[in-house]
């Protein structure tokens, strides 16, 4: 996966954080798609996992609410239970996605 440089971490805390995504001249956006640039879906997982350090073992949840483009400014909302963590993802304050997953 090509997550370098693909955003920026604005603000973290224990259970909330903040990126600022790159332009669409980034080969995520080129990849999907080079016209109407958008994150593909499994990259919200990925990016959570590698600003907590975590594995993921398993997706028991990823729901998708709205398109999310270059240069957004995304919040992750964190709620741990055991080895179960839940994301509300939103952005202008708006949810964009829930993300549910066992961790590692």
């Amino acid at each position: 996966m090509i997550l370098n440089d693909f955003y920026t971490l604005i603000y973290k805390e224990e259970t909330r954080f903040c990126v600022r995504l790159s332009d669409a001249t980034h080969p995520i956006f080129q990849a999907h798609f080079p016209t109407n640039p958008i994150v593909a879906g499994f990259v919200l997982l990925d990016m959570s996992a590698e600003i907590l350090g975590i594995e993921i073992v398993k997706i028991t949840k990823a729901k998708f609410l709205k398109h999310i483009a270059p240069l957004s400014v995304l919040w992750f909302d964190l709620q741990t239970t055991g080895n179960t963590l839940k994301i509300r993802v939103s952005q202008n304050e708006q949810k964009v996605a829930e993300l549910t997953y066992e961790k590692r």
